[in-house]
């Protein structure tokens, strides 16, 4: 035999006990789980932000671990075998095929070697689909992502997987998102994460990417009957309602005239904005384009820089529908809800105001938020002895839309398909931006421009239905060119 046999032998008696056997077969096992996760991966229709975490973390963990197995049974091998006598064997695991006890622990050994071998395979496959669901992505780091997995419960994509929209295709995509998940671990680890978790409109993927993936931009949807049910907040919690027929429109030619709010992403038309603010919530300098290739701009007034010196957006489906999936309710709108469904018994006295109150004030934590509430609407209705379902139904909506943990709720994360609570459509469409020739684009007074006030007012008035459309009647004073925005600020009662 040669010396170099006779050195790899020596070497290898040192494998030759449990702790070693047991630590090889959990790095081979380990090992076979890394290959399988990155070829799923790899082969998968769709990359997964967390196959990081298993492959690159987990996996890698427990391959150590098996290595640190082995080697821990090779040094107590070989420091047994320095305390033995000259000569002798110092304990040398030896297998005799003849004996019919070492022939059933060989075989144990070998079955159970197998068997978590499959086991392996099994359950990082089955890790892997788990880690595509909803739940995973927002209940395995239940603080950061709560506020995200709860909102999405309530949205028009429940049943979408978060992995759909948030990570994107290709080979630059699919390494980004799994650097992106070992961080994410990290600073979930650590604790560091912001507070609150923004997605701003420069991180987020395009709109084709996503959102066209299922929405067709030339989709054509025609008006829309849509009724916007209201509380005034004064004692009897007056209902008033709106009832709109919205002139969502579309882009396709051969299922109905182009136009109306989706007008905007029709494909002959091409609008480009400059937003200082990463959130997009001021337009200054907008660019119209038509079909014809013919260029407008529209200024604000305060707006007198060289358009060159900012970057220039193309708008998109997400500058409008900014929360698909994620929306945070207003205590106005989320109150207002209630009592339209019968949650909330609008019999009681400025149950409205008394509600949005008790929600809109600070807390620091959950728990706190929803003993306060109960607390001050107890001490509201001292005397009522029902107020069981109402406290209820109150800290639902909190738990539903409210996050201090995270630092999240409307205010931070509005929502610009309207405009109401926010700025929204009045970013552009405020009267106050204007053409070289003077002309605007169109102004907040003209709510027909987008939609026409079928009814409204309270629960009689709004079955006296008119075909041709009404003038906006504002309760409190005449409507004219303002943001609503100025007064509900989402936490007053109005």
């Amino acid at each position: 035999m040669s010396q170099s046999s006779e050195n790899k032998t020596s070497r290898s008696r040192l494998l030759r006990n449990w702790i070693s056997l047991v630590g090889l077969v959990l790095a081979t096992a380990s090992f076979f789980a890394f290959v399988l996760l990155f070829a799923v991966d790899l082969l998968s229709h769709h990359g997964n932000p967390y196959m990081g975490i298993l492959a690159y973390v987990v996996a890698p963990s427990f391959l150590a671990a098996g290595l640190v197995l082995t080697f821990t049974g090779a040094w107590l091998k070989l420091r047994q075998e320095h305390r033995a006598q000259p000569g002798a064997l110092a304990g040398m695991l030896t297998i005799d095929l003849l004996r019919a006890r070492d022939r059933r622990i060989l075989i144990v050994f070998l079955m159970a070697s197998v068997g978590f071998l499959f086991l392996t395979a099994l359950g990082s496959y089955q890790t892997y689909h788990y880690t595509e669901t909803v739940q995973f992505c927002g209940q395995a780091c239940h603080v950061p992502m709560d506020p995200e997995f709860v909102t999405s419960q309530h949205s028009p994509h429940a049943r979408v997987e978060c992995v759909a929209c948030h990570v994107g295709p290709g080979a630059v995509a699919y390494f980004r998102t799994k650097i992106n998940g070992v961080r994410q671990l990290y600073h979930t680890l650590v604790g560091d994460f912001d507070r609150p978790i923004r997605l701003t409109a420069a991180k987020q993927r395009p709109a084709q990417e996503t959102c066209e993936q299922c929405h067709w931009p030339q989709k054509y949807t025609g008006p829309m009957d849509h009724t916007l049910r209201h509380f005034l907040a004064d004692e009897k919690n007056t209902p008033f309602s709106v009832r709109l027929l919205l002139n969502v429109g579309g882009g396709d030619p051969a299922s109905g005239p182009v136009g109306g709010i989706h007008w905007h992403m029709n494909l002959g038309n091409k609008i480009e904005y400059i937003s200082p603010d990463e959130t997009r919530a001021k337009i200054p300098w907008i660019r119209f384009t038509n079909e014809k290739g013919v260029a407008t701009e529209y200024r604000a007034p305060d707006f007198k820089d060289d358009p060159a010196k900012y970057a220039i957006h193309t708008m998109d489906c997400m500058d409008c529908h900014n929360r698909p999936s994620h929306r945070f309710r207003t205590p106005n709108d989320a109150v207002d809800l209630a009592l339209a469904n019968g949650q909330i018994d609008s019999k009681i006295p400025w149950v409205k105001a008394k509600v949005v109150e008790a929600l809109a004030r600070p807390y620091s934590t959950k728990p706190e938020a929803l003993q306060k509430i109960d607390a001050s609407l107890r001490a509201a209705y001292p005397d009522r002895a029902d107020l069981g379902p109402l406290i209820s139904q109150a800290q639902a909506i909190y738990n539903d839309n409210f996050f201090p943990e995270m630092k999240a709720d409307w205010r931070v994360h509005p929502d610009n398909l309207s405009h109401k609570e926010t700025n929204g459509c009045f970013r552009c469409h405020d009267g106050q931006h204007k053409a070289a020739d003077g002309k605007t684009t169109v102004k907040a007074s003209d709510c027909k421009a987008c939609h026409l006030i079928l009814a409204q007012g309270n629960d009689e008035e709004i079955l006296k239905l008119n075909a041709k459309g009404l003038e906006f009647v504002h309760i409190d004073s005449e409507y004219s060119d303002f943001s609503c925005s100025e007064c509900h600020t989402g936490a007053s009662p109005k």
